[in-house]
């Protein structure tokens, strides 16, 4: 057999030496590497510097790019490794799994599976993290196949690693089949996986749905069978004696300093002779065989790097009937590959990637590090602590190594894992404090690191597009989230805020924005940045919108408004317009708004509206938007809803009232925002208008009160007076609590700075019936609740302060005791070398 089969750990480092070390010693002709062969022209820019890891291989359908999947490749996987030092010595490279194109067409497994083991004892598949599937129905894209893929890194069943479910020694492939969703990315449930998940096995898309374990073509169930039948990593631990997989991978290979590739393969030999078969790797296998087949008949030295798992099927003889058997009529859907930036977040086993490792950070540590790794790894953990403002001396990394090494020793192991340097720093670097080892693990052992891609890297428009708009916005992706403040004030900052809001509009939320600021300036945005991966795959849809980040925007936010079917819907759109500088959608949703007002006669639609279109007219100047023609729409929509508001409220349920009470509360900022003095004079006397309604629900009685006080159409005296009304004798206790919930539902101030007001609710608390207080607390509760604790605190002083100053009054008011006073006397004078009087005066 002509060709060298290097069985490796996907994103293994001591795999990655290894390997490199036998490539130096024996170079091939040619070298085959596990991976999506649509990918072979991609292989040369493995040698550009601008390709830095981690990055990942992204495939798509051309006609649906939802339907996706990942290859991620770290600086320590074997597969990087390998690939770098053929394309620096011009050996050619080859990927030679199955194509990605068959794994699209729901043709990669045969009917049945072969050699099963019945009686074996299967672990249960671990569980994948998916983000929802996009809604077609919600903006139009298209709908997802039957077959139905997954969305996220690391989950899906057309994701090739999705069949890896269980833990092998092979779980590179394809990181996951991505959709798009409506979802938040990176909101992807984590899951823990096994330790081992990611050791020698195998990788690979698996299809899912009813082409999994559906009906056959006679109509019948076929028995679900688990596609990861063992753990070979997890049973050649055990048999060593270890109870943690990946530990006996680090003693025995990592930390090994040797390549151990005929061990590997004759453990995996052994493990498969004993194991079911996965029908979705007697596809694979037999596609790596048939191209092996051809390789040899051009050249005579052949290096093959992949899964551990998959070379005992490579080295077997197997007649080319068999292979051609198994890949006879499949079918190739249309894809597309290119490169993209990821992350060591979205490497780690966690995050739901099948081949994932626990440690990415630690893995890049061990393989960047040339020497003294122990010392080394413990001085950056010092740096992290010290960044956060933890005093960490070099003592403590002396110590912590120490430690390390001891710990090491005592177990038996030739050097310091990752559990021995964490057990050390927990114990002598973070004083046994969680959250410091939490600190060390995120930014340490998991890492963050964002790869990046050349600027001239093959990609769809509109991500080039994006790529120029982040240069002159001079905004960088960054995998770890940081705070940006923006004043719209300035021209950055400005394109700035319009590019994160168009990114937004296409499902790409590179940044989130904080709604948590307290004021009412109009000048000033603050937000969370974090870049995920998997804002290609929303970069790929978007494209079928436009060509660039503004056009793409533009086209989905007009097939919004034709299509949207409530005020509301089309409202949003309008302000969405306004923040994101889209100025030619703008006269296609003023016109949508125009159509749905007209055609709305719901008082609660139109007041919903009102809001949102005030933010835009109020907002515009500052944005340097052109909002003409909203004004004469905004004016119309509120003189509607003058006109209808009587009509709505009477006689409302609890639950109405408040919901009215809200939108009442949204029309009347407002009105507010608006510089129109007989808009504002209309909103007032229609709320004036109605106070006097006997079947007006006391919470919107209360509220509309406090509206009229604080815009200065009612005195105090007036307000008293209709406070008194609802805290008479006989007024039932819950509709005077109604009341009093919607009056200081405004804030607590009020009650603070009127003594007369407090008195009189101070009194009609004590007046309220023992047998009603406990229908009345809740409602009490969530009002005074609602202030903020200065606001509590201020009220409570009132009335405490006259009881406690009447109380003593009979003492000199101030509670002054002239008799206790005087006992301090004689102290006073020795210390002063003075006699001190009862009067104060020194002699």
């Amino acid at each position: 057999m002509p060709e060298r089969l290097y069985g490796i750990r996907h994103h293994g480092p001591g795999s990655a030496r290894a390997v490199v070390q036998e490539l130096e010693r024996q170079p091939p002709d040619v070298l085959l590497v596990e991976g999506p062969p649509e990918a072979d022209a991609l292989v040369r820019w493995v040698a550009d510097a601008g390709l830095e890891p981690p990055v990942a291989l992204l495939g798509y359908a051309s006609d649906d790019p939802r339907r996706a999947a990942f290859w991620p490749f770290a600086v320590f996987s074997p597969e990087w490794q390998a690939i770098r030092w053929a394309v620096e010595r011009g050996v050619p490279v080859r990927f030679f799994d199955l194509p990605f194109a068959y794994r699209l067409s729901g043709d990669a497994r045969p009917a049945a599976p072969v050699r099963p083991a019945p009686d074996a004892e299967l672990p249960p598949a671990s569980p994948q993290a998916e983000l929802p599937p996009a809604s077609p129905e919600a903006d139009g894209d298209p709908a997802d196949d039957e077959r139905g893929e997954s969305t996220d890194p690391g989950s899906g069943a057309d994701s090739p690693g999705a069949a890896d479910n269980a833990p092998r020694a092979d779980d590179n492939a394809p990181s996951a089949a991505a959709e798009a969703s409506e979802g938040e990315p990176g909101a992807n449930t984590p899951v823990g996986n096994t330790p081992g998940q990611s050791g020698p096995g195998r990788s690979g898309p698996s299809e899912g749905g009813p082409d999994e374990n559906g009906p056959d073509e006679n109509g019948l169930e076929e028995p679900a069978m688990p596609l990861r039948p063992v753990d070979p990593i997890g049973e050649l631990a055990a048999a060593a004696g270890y109870d943690d997989p990946e530990r006996w991978w680090e003693d025995v290979v990592e930390h090994r300093g040797m390549p151990a590739f005929e061990a590997i393969a004759e453990a995996m030999t052994a493990i498969r002779d004993q194991s079911p078969e996965d029908p979705d790797d007697l596809v694979r296998e037999a596609y790596m065989r048939t191209v092996l087949r051809e390789v040899r008949k051009k050249y005579e030295d052949i290096a093959v790097v992949c899964g551990a798992w998959h070379v005992p099927a490579l080295a077997r003889k197997v007649a080319v009937k068999d292979d051609t058997a198994l890949l006879k009529g499949r079918r190739k859907a249309k894809v597309d590959f290119t490169w993209v930036p990821w992350t060591y977040g979205r490497l780690a086993s966690w995050s739901g990637y099948g081949a994932g490792v626990s440690s990415p950070g630690w893995y890049h540590h061990l393989f960047t590090s040339a020497d003294e790794v122990v010392p080394r790894w413990l001085v950056d953990a010092a740096g992290v602590l010290r960044s956060e403002g933890v005093p960490t001396s070099s003592a403590h990394v002396i110590e912590a190594t120490r430690l390390a090494e001891a710990l090491a020793t005592l177990r038996g192991r030739p050097l310091a894992g990752l559990a021995e340097v964490t057990e050390a720093a927990e114990s002598v670097m973070c004083d046994g404090e969680p959250l410091r080892v939490e600190l060390i693990t995120r930014k340490l052992v998991v890492g963050e690191r964002l790869g990046g891609v050349p600027d001239d890297m093959p990609a769809v428009p509109l991500a080039k597009d994006l790529a120029t708009q982040q240069r002159a916005a001079r905004l960088k992706p960054e995998a770890l989230e940081r705070a940006l403040d923006l004043d719209l004030r300035k021209e950055t900052d400005l394109r700035r805020s319009r590019l994160l809001h168009r990114l937004r509009t296409i499902k790409v939320p590179w940044g989130e924005p904080e709604t948590t600021r307290r004021g009412t300036g109009t000048f000033r945005e603050e937000w969370r940045l974090r870049w995920q991966p998997e804002f290609a795959i929303r970069l790929v849809e978007g494209s079928m919108y436009g060509t660039t980040v503004a056009a793409a925007a533009t086209a989905k936010v007009v097939r919004a408004a034709d299509r949207a079917e409530t005020l509301a819907d089309v409202t949003a759109l309008v302000e969405t317009c306004l923040l994101a500088d889209l100025s030619d959608a703008y006269p296609r949703v003023l016109a949508a708004l125009d159509v749905r007002a007209a055609l709305d006669a719901d008082v609660n639609h139109l007041m919903a509206a009102i809001p949102a279109l005030a933010r835009t007219l109020r907002y515009g100047d500052v944005r340097r938007t052109d909002v003409a023609g909203l004004a004469a729409v905004t004016a119309s929509l509120l003189g509607r809803a003058c006109a209808g508001l009587p009509s709505a409220v009477g006689s409302l349920s609890d639950e109405a009232a408040k919901v009215l009470r809200d939108r009442v509360d949204g029309v009347h900022g407002a009105v507010g925002l608006l510089d129109d003095a007989d808009l504002r004079e209309r909103w007032l006397s229609t709320l004036a208008s109605l106070t006097g309604r006997a079947d007006l629900h006391g919470l919107l009685a209360g509220r509309l009160t406090r509206l009229l006080l604080d815009a200065g159409r009612l005195d105090g005296a007036e307000v008293r007076r209709r406070l008194r009304l609802p805290l008479t004798v006989g007024t039932p206790p819950a509709h005077a609590a109604a009341w009093v919930e919607g009056f200081l539902s405004g804030g607590g101030l009020l009650l603070v700075h009127d003594d007369a007001l407090l008195e009189l609710l101070d009194d009609w608390l004590a007046d309220i019936p023992a047998d009603a207080f406990d229908d009345v607390l809740p409602l009490l509760r969530r009002t005074f609740g609602a202030f903020e604790a200065g606001e509590r605190r201020a009220i409570g002083e009132r009335l405490a302060g006259p009881r406690a100053a009447g109380d003593a009054s009979a003492d000199g008011g101030l509670g002054f005791d002239p008799a206790r006073a005087d006992l301090v006397l004689p102290t006073l004078s020795a210390l002063l070398g003075h006699e001190i009087t009862a009067s104060g005066e020194a002699r």
